[in-house]
């Protein structure tokens, strides 16, 4: 979702960024890439020991806590879709191609996209309704079973390595679009890097499921 269906990355990095001075530090694009595309509970005690802070359970509960609230006050502005994402996503459904939409974010997060998106999933899966988060296989296995599909046929799109790990541990082929600066995969069999959605549609994700 962030980063890849819609632009939240830099609405993450203005929450990121208010809180690496809240605790006397400064927000790095080294911190942002060991962070992204990972679930709040992996990210918080890696951005806390980054910033000089020794991650207590107290301390990342209260960090996690205060993100996720300030996430969520700054979904209520504006949210744009990324290049060719609504493009894609409706060339799928005219294709009767099952959609699903896979995040690392909370449930209330990926809500507030979904609903603010109007865009229309055959299932939804979030963050923190997995046990094993990305880069695990369980996130995008999950998603395959609920949705009676093959691994080895459906197609991962991805922006993040952590994403990317999960998809091709899960089975599946996977469309890595990058959207974080350092943040550099490689292509590979069942792995095609693209610039951005623009460059994808369903013949290409049919293609590629074949391989």
């Amino acid at each position: 979702m962030d980063g890849l269906l819609v632009d939240t990355e830099p609405t993450w990095t203005v929450a990121e960024v208010e809180l690496a001075e809240r605790l006397g530090g400064t927000w790095t694009d080294e911190i942002k890439v060991s962070v992204v595309g990972t679930r709040m509970e992996t990210a918080v005690p890696v951005i806390l020991a980054a910033l000089g802070h020794l991650p207590t359970p107290a301390l990342v509960q209260d960090t996690s806590d205060r993100l996720l609230a300030r996430m969520v006050e700054l979904y209520r502005g504006p949210l744009a879709a990324m290049p060719g994402a609504a493009e894609l996503h409706a060339a799928l459904r005219t294709a009767g191609v099952p959609v699903a939409l896979v995040s690392s974010s909370y449930r209330a997060l990926v809500d507030a996209v979904v609903q603010r998106l109007g865009l229309t999933f055959d299932l939804v899966l979030a963050g923190d309704e997995v046990t094993h988060a990305k880069p695990h296989p369980e996130p995008y296995g999950t998603a395959c079973t609920r949705l009676g599909a093959d691994p080895r046929r459906a197609v991962v799109l991805e922006d993040s390595p952590v994403g990317i790990v999960s998809g091709e541990a899960a089975g599946c082929a996977v469309v890595a679009v990058p959207s974080v600066a350092g943040v550099h995969p490689a292509p590979g069999p069942r792995r095609l890097v693209v610039a951005s959605l623009v460059e994808v549609d369903v013949d290409a994700l049919r293609a590629l499921s074949a391989r």
